[in-house]
Order: structure tokens, then sequence, then C-alpha cells
């Protein structure tokens, strides 16, 4: 394998604009637009030069948010910072910051739809 194994992520919900207003409070960015059939997308920022993964808030029609066994992972400076934001915005906390020793730190939270999503740190 020559690059990193994810490339896109989706993240399913029913209330659009509350979990856009989630996401963007809790990671301080704007989510764009994206045009897409038979489905409402809202893309996370993205640099297309840079590593990594980028991806979008989704609504379709007859697929449910929550309860789902994909976990996505968003880099900070310090988790413990976004992690804070999480209630305020609506959310919950599941994990708080906590080592997983080299690879820095995480701590797990659950969005306003019912999706869990990890954030991570190297410090």
């Amino acid at each position: 394998m020559t690059n990193n194994p994810i490339v896109w992520f989706e993240i399913y919900v029913q209330d659009m604009e509350r979990a856009k207003r989630f996401y963007e409070t809790v990671l301080e960015v704007q989510l764009q637009k994206l045009e897409s059939p038979g489905m409402e997308m809202w893309a996370f920022p993205m640099l297309m030069d840079a590593p990594g993964a980028s991806g979008s808030l989704v609504r379709m029609e007859g697929v449910p948010s929550g309860g789902n066994s994909t976990l996505v992972y968003f880099t900070c400076a310090d988790c413990a910072v976004e992690a804070a934001r999480v209630a305020p915005a609506g959310g919950r906390v599941q994990r708080e910051k906590m080592s997983i020793g080299e690879y820095g730190f995480i701590a797990l939270a659950v969005d306003t739809e019912g999706n869990m999503f990890g954030l991570h740190s190297m410090a």
C-alpha cells in the first residue's frame, strides 16, 4: 500500500442543520455544501495536496444515523480543547482525553445525531 487507507468518510445524520452546527462549533470549521443527487451533503474542509482524508455529513432518506460501527477521528492540537466544546454544542463526551502511549491522546464523543466520533492529538 502506498497511501493511507482512508480517503473519504461520511457521517449520516437526520437533522442536517443541527449536525452542521454541532461540528462547526466543536471543530471551529465551516462546512461547504456539495451537490449530490438524492442526498444532502456538507463537506469538511479539505486540502487536496495534503495527506489524510476529508469527508462530509450526509442526509439521505432511509439511512439512519447513530448506532453504527464506524469511528472517525478528527485531528486536533489538543483533543481536550475540542472535547470541552462537545457538551455545550449539544453532544456528550463518552471518554475524556486519555493517553494511547506513543501514538498520542484520544477523546471519544457522541454528536447530536447519536454518532460516536474520536478526537486525536499528539499533545
